[in-house]
Order: structure tokens, then C-alpha cells, then sequence
């Protein structure tokens, strides 16, 4: 199932184990080479160490009552795992990103993405427009096979829209006939010539 990412937030992580509350997400670890959710901070006064995540492998079930998991044993540190420590140092942040094309144009920012819940990777980027054009724009949606790179200041997109004017102005160049101008050679012959 796809949703925003947005709803994932204050999301209640519930134990199946006892069946209460443990905790809220706070925020998500996304792997800027993979675009996956990775993990989740989370907050809440039943935590016994802080910070403490949630890794997305380990929640059994996202339903309507939040993400179920079978007991707190399933919340780690970031010293517990050296890959969720990497993700954390980098501070990836999805939202706020620039959004530019391939050709160095601004799109936007991106102001929300949805996400495969049962993956956890992020499918595609809601871009907001800056002011002027999100003025007639409603914004843009984004899919992932569209991105080309993210960098520290932006995730750069491939876009056909160069080429598309490209081949419409062609396509109206071969459709518009001069009817002054005769470009076929003349095959019969002058009458004015003398033999």
C-alpha cells in the first residue's frame, strides 16, 4: 500500500506482546543511496534509553492503531548498529530538499513523498513549487526512476521537457509548406531556353 510519509509521523508504535503503547515515531533515518526508510526515532516517557530507533525490518504490521511490533526488545541504540549509526551522522533530510532537473533548472522542494508501506522505500517525491509558479502550479509528483543523483544540496531529476519543445518545433517546420517557395526541381523544360 502506498501513503505519505507525513502520516507515518506521531505514528504510535504498539506492542503485540502486551498490547500498549510503547512509543511515537519522531522521525525517519532515510538511506540517501537507496531512498529507504530505514529506521525511526522514536519518543515517549515508557523509553529506556534515549535516543532509541525503530528499524522498519522490525515492525510486524502497520495498521490502523500504528505500527505493530512484538516488544520493546525491538527498539536499538545507535550504537547498536553500525549502519544505523552511519544514517544518523548524515543527517539525510528528504523533506526540504531542492529539487533541480537535468538541466540545472529549480523545480522545487520537496514537501512530502510517498511511501510502499510494506518496504518502506519511498516511490515518489512530492515537489512544491516556489512561490510565482505555485501561484498557477499545484506541484509536482515525482517517480524515483526519475532521479539521476542526490547530492548534499539537492536531488537532481531527469526531465524530456528540452526535448519535447525540441520535436514539437520540428514537427511544425516539416507541417508548414511555403507556397511561394518551390523546393522540388523542375522536371519539365524552360520555354524561354532556345535549343
Amino acid at each position: 500500500m502506498l501513503i505519505l510519509g507525513s502520516r507515518l509521523n506521531s505514528t504510535p508504535i504498539m506492542s503485540l506482546q502486551t498490547g500498549a503503547r510503547l512509543a511515537v515515531t519522531a522521525r525517519p533515518i532515510i538511506d540517501p543511496g537507496t531512498l529507504k526508510i530505514y529506521a525511526y526515532e522514536l519518543a515517549g516517557p515508557l523509553l529506556t534509553h534515549t535516543p532509541s530507533y525503530l528499524r522498519t525490518e522490525d515492525v510486524r504490521e502497520l495498521g490502523q492503531i500504528g505500527m505493530i511490533v512484538d516488544s520493546s526488545d525491538e527498539f536499538v541504540t545507535p550504537e547498536d548498529i553500525i549502519k544505523l549509526r552511519e544514517l544518523i551522522d548524515l543527517g539525510f533530510p528528504l523533506v526540504g530538499m531542492n529539487v533541480v532537473d537535468d538541466f540545472k533548472r529549480k523545480l522545487g522542494k520537496v514537501e512530502d513523498y510517498t511511501i510502499d508501506t510494506k518496504s518502506f522505500m519511498v516511490q515518489q517525491l512530492n515537489v512544491r513549487r516556489g512561490f510565482l509558479r505555485g501561484i498557477t502550479d499545484t506541484g509536482l509528483l515525482i517517480h524515483r526512476s526519475q532521479i539521476v543523483e542526490i547530492n548534499d544540496d539537492a536531488i537532481i531529476v531527469h526531465t524530456n521537457a528540452r526535448q519535447v519543445k525540441q520535436r514539437a518545433s520540428d514537427e511544425l517546420r516539416q507541417a508548414f509548406v511555403n507556397p511561394f517557395r518551390n523546393e522540388q526541381p523542375s522536371t519539365q523544360a524552360d520555354p524561354t531556353s532556345r535549343r
